[in-house]
């Protein structure tokens, strides 16, 4: 399976399925409890995102999740994890089979998050950009007590500006430097990446979050790629002028938000590494692990409280992680 194309940089294929599930049911899909499933793989930053937005709004029981495993082939995201290889729910062994039921001639990427529609077995959403947004917005009758205000109105439109530049230039530049098929678009991907990461520490050296006094889907979308940084980022991808953890700012505020509940408890540090190194083989192709870096590191003060803030607005911290969706002991720090 091939991810870089010699001569020519990296594009991504964000042709997404943009119906959307909505309060009203607009577009055909209302928002019900227990309807849908959320699918993901904790390997994925995209699909982390959703995984981190769900549980912090509290939204476990009224949106389920299914959790693909972190290694997967040119046909598509598998149920590897779960009883026999197949969804317990959706009764399918691959993404795959749920995107052809929405669409037989379905070409694009099979792509996580998704969420699917349980009666139809049908894909309704994979549109990564909107999934977060409308779980803060239209699931609200689910949400838990305490939940915070991910996209407060007052606060859209410099959180929309801030995700604007840090996807370019952070989220989607980490993988233009690492399937880079030129030098040149190596150089560009890597120049504008550690730019907007100066600026974005610059910017965090008085703020405890990016926008506001508490965390917003701003701060979600950027500490997926942060967490991943050192892990694969700065070898794999090389994305390597500095590591995350050498850069003093940036290491302090992930950090502060890894050992937030709701962030830290959802990442898998060993399901980031085998995605990355086990499926990208072109880049990779010995198939070898790397067993760091460590990550004890990731528990140690980090002194961003000094900068006050309240991380969940008037809101209160989520409880406990739901059963069965904890993080396997010796996959995480906090395990």
């Amino acid at each position: 399976m091939s991810y870089v194309s010699p001569g020519k940089g990296y594009s991504r294929d964000s042709r997404y399925l943009t119906t959307r599930i909505t309060a009203d049911g607009r577009d055909g899909y209302r928002v019900e409890p227990g309807r849908y499933r959320l699918v993901v793989s904790r390997a994925c930053p995209w699909a982390s995102r959703a995984v981190i937005v769900r549980r912090l709004l509290g939204l476990e029981e009224a949106l389920p999740m299914a959790v693909a495993g972190p290694v997967h082939d040119e046909r598509s995201w598998t149920f590897d994890l779960d009883p026999g290889r197949r969804d317990p729910v959706l009764g399918i062994e691959r993404l795959r089979d749920a995107y052809l039921a929405r669409d037989p001639g379905y070409d694009r990427g099979i792509t996580v998050p998704a969420v699917v529609d349980v009666p139809s077995g049908k894909v309704v959403t994979n549109d990564v950009p909107r999934i977060t947004l409308d779980m803060a917005l239209e699931w609200t009758p689910y949400h838990r007590p305490g939940a915070p205000a991910l996209y407060p109105p007052a606060l859209r439109p410099e959180i929309d500006a801030v995700n604007e530049v840090v996807y370019r230039d952070v989220n989607n530049a980490v993988y233009e430097a690492g399937f880079a098929g030129t030098q040149e678009a190596y150089a560009d991907a890597y120049a504008r990446l550690f730019a907007r990461l100066d600026r974005l520490s610059a910017r965090l050296e008085r703020s405890r979050y990016l926008v506001g006094d508490g965390i917003t889907e701003a701060d979600v979308r950027l500490f997926t790629t942060l967490v991943r940084f050192d892990a694969v980022y700065h070898g794999h991808f090389k994305c390597n002028r500095q590591k995350l953890a050498e850069m003093p700012v940036l290491w302090a505020y992930a950090r502060d938000l890894f050992q937030t509940p709701g962030f830290g408890d959802t990442v898998d540090f060993e399901h980031i590494k085998r995605h990355y190194y086990l499926v990208h083989d072109d880049i990779n192709p010995t198939g070898i692990v790397p067993a760091g870096p460590d990550t004890a590191g990731w528990l140690a003060p980090h002194g961003r409280e000094a900068l006050g803030g309240r991380p969940f607005g008037d809101g209160t911290a989520p409880g406990p992680v739901a059963p069965g969706e904890a993080v396997p002991a010796g996959h995480t720090p906090l395990a």
